[in-house]
């Protein structure tokens, strides 16, 4: 049997001593409640701590992931730039006088549009 049934099953007849007993009654509800709050409280902030380090362990590797492929496409292009240049240097050294000439070609191009 809890407190508050054995205060309801005692007969009295007095309303002040009615009050009384509600009013603590209350205030014991009250202090059960504030308890109540301050572990689900509790409660929230630390889920909300676990969640933000959860969402930053997140953030880090994701940010590490787009680094190394990052850094994995300038290696790429820094391959095909290597072999591009290759070709070219290749290019010009069996054919100088046809390269000189598409260079003059495209140098004439270039200043056709930027005069306009």
């Amino acid at each position: 049997m809890s407190a508050t049934q054995a205060k309801s099953d005692k007969p009295t007849n007095d309303p002040e001593v009615e009050k009384v007993d509600s009013r603590e009654d209350f205030e014991a509800q009250i202090a059960l409640l504030r308890e109540e709050m301050a572990l689900l409280k509790a409660q929230l902030s630390s889920s909300g701590e676990r969640s933000a380090a959860a969402a930053r362990r997140a953030a880090i590797s994701g940010a590490e992931h787009l680094r190394a492929q990052g850094e994995a496409a300038l290696d790429d292009i820094r391959a095909n730039a290597r072999d591009m240049e290759a070709q070219i240097v290749m290019t010009v050294r069996e054919k100088p006088v046809t390269s000189l000439a598409i260079a003059a070609g495209v140098g004439f191009l270039f200043a056709l549009i930027t005069r306009r």
